[in-house]
């Protein structure tokens, strides 16, 4: 029996999230994915994409789950995981189109904007960056669950919290990141798509 990592959430949201990939990531060739927690999204996206290398990573502490995921579904574009911490100076190289689900609440705020500065830096011309989660706009948190949702992730950790859209945007604009999509997704969750400048 497999000890796999497993996220019921993933396995709800990878379907409207690979609909709104397959219109963007037509055109990319190389897809870093930031923070592939359980391995599952890209395990299902890189089946669904095989005309693009999908490079996975995170902390070195879900690479061993993303791994069992890989081995028991193997894809010839689908990479093994490098441990990426969004603040450290090393990153993957190559990429020009970046995915990350779930990263922006989790991390601290200045951890977050770090992220879109260095992703805004890193992809090459027309590059694309998407980026799925919750937020809130103008301050408001878009639904009873969310608000609720966010004062957990606080309890848990007071530097965790569903971030402000506008912060969000204006961080990726200063990276050189123009916004071309903000798609609504199930259970009040956001799929926002930016291009490099």
């Amino acid at each position: 029996m497999s000890n796999k990592p497993f996220s019921q959430a993933c396995e709800n949201n990878k379907a409207p999230i690979l609909a709104v990939l397959l219109r963007h990531f037509q055109q990319a060739r190389h897809v870093l994915e930031i923070g592939s927690g359980t391995g599952q999204h890209a395990v299902h996206f890189s089946a669904a994409m095989p005309h693009l290398i999908w490079q996975t990573s995170d902390r070195e502490d879900y690479l061993p789950g993303i791994n069992l995921w890989i081995t028991e579904y193997p894809h010839t574009n689908l990479r093994p995981p490098r441990v990426l911490d969004v603040t450290q100076a090393h990153w993957p190289s190559g990429f020009d189109a970046v995915f990350s689900a779930n990263t922006a609440h989790i991390m601290s705020w200045p951890n977050a904007r770090h992220m879109i500065q260095q992703v805004g830096q890193r992809l090459p011309s027309a590059g694309l960056f998407a980026l799925y989660g919750p937020f809130n706009y103008q301050g408001r948190y878009t639904s009873d669950s969310n608000a609720q949702f966010d004062q957990h992730l606080k309890a848990m950790n007071p530097e965790q919290g569903i971030r402000d859209f506008e912060a969000v945007n204006e961080a990726a604009e200063t990276a050189g990141l123009m916004l071309l999509e903000d798609n609504a997704m199930p259970a009040n969750n956001r799929l926002i798509i930016w291009r490099k400048q």
